[in-house]
């Protein structure tokens, strides 16, 4: 079952995801979960959130992945939605 997770940053917080995005891709290639992910963009183009499509099999699963997830270690996010997802298009 595809999850999204909607991930918004604390204000503020950009060279918190700066200094663990490494940290943050090397967790999503050894997990092998994530179908898509990618930043969200405030104004000025700078990252401000996540979003994330995991491929798991249940939403205690993709909240497990987002606990664990660097970035959520590090404090990054100032909340996040896990929410059931269906591929339709692309």
């Amino acid at each position: 079952m595809l999850y999204a997770l909607i991930c918004r940053d604390k204000p503020g917080h950009l060279d918190t995801r700066k200094a663990n995005r490494d940290a943050h891709l090397a967790y999503i290639a050894e997990t092998g979960v994530v179908a898509q992910a990618g930043p969200f963009l405030d104004d000025a183009g700078e990252m401000c959130g996540s979003l994330v499509i995991l491929d798991v099999e249940t939403a205690d699963a993709a909240q497990a992945w987002t606990q664990n997830d660097p970035y959520a270690k590090a404090g990054l996010f100032e909340n996040v939605t896990v929410q059931a997802w269906k591929k339709v298009i692309g």
